[in-house]
């Protein structure tokens, strides 16, 4: 299993963060050591001095494809969820000053947060999803899924070109603005539509 990440997928987002939109999809990857599930807590690290929160939908795979068609890309999705791309904000601006690679800032044990699966057909709109992330009881983070720059079929159909998708991998779609810091004892609570999907406390 494999986790697919793709940054700056929202303009909004993009631009509070002085990133140019991108042309393709930005690619990176986590380890299936970065997941945490079923509302355990996420510990911020010692090395830690800004962790950021990004609340994104993810899709789960659920067959085999390769260099898929994007008129058929939807069909490879099995599940959706929320989950939150943690980022270490000041690690991630020194290493992309020096033109290296994200993964330390990204990628650490625990930075992929997770809640439970529903079926995209159960949803109201599944084409046009809605979410939002509450930090302490207050919305920090809200969008739909029609503001993603590039679709989740584009998404699937570039990203089976350089990458085999397999039944179970993930893909975090993305994050809105909104993006913020988080302390210890703060509880982050995602939700789709109404229904809840993660619930958990900063340690």
């Amino acid at each position: 299993m494999k986790i697919l990440c793709i940054a700056r997928n929202y303009a909004a987002h993009a631009k509070e963060l002085n990133n140019p939109l991108p042309e393709k999809p930005v690619i990176f990857l986590k380890p299936d050591s970065s997941l945490i599930i079923r509302n355990k807590p996420f510990f911020i690290p010692e090395w830690s001095t800004q962790m950021d929160y990004e609340t994104e939908l993810v899709y789960k795979i659920g067959k085999v494809g390769k260099y898929i068609d994007e008129k058929y890309a939807l069909s490879y999705i099995s599940d959706v969820t929320l989950g939150i791309d943690f980022t270490e904000r000041a690690l991630q601006g020194e290493l992309k000053s020096k033109g290296l690679p994200w993964e330390l800032s990204k990628s650490f044990d625990g930075s992929a947060v997770i809640g439970h699966f529903l079926k995209p057909e159960i949803l109201k709109n599944g084409k046009d999803i809605e979410f939002r992330m509450e930090k302490n009881g207050t919305t920090v983070q809200h969008a739909h899924s029609s503001e993603m720059i590039f679709s989740m079929a584009k998404i699937i159909s570039f990203v089976s070109e350089y990458f085999t998708l397999k039944t179970g991998d993930l893909i975090f779609s993305g994050t809105p603005q909104g993006v913020g810091s988080v302390s210890i004892g703060d509880r982050l609570t995602g939700f789709i539509e109404d229904q809840e999907m993660f619930s958990f406390n900063i340690k």
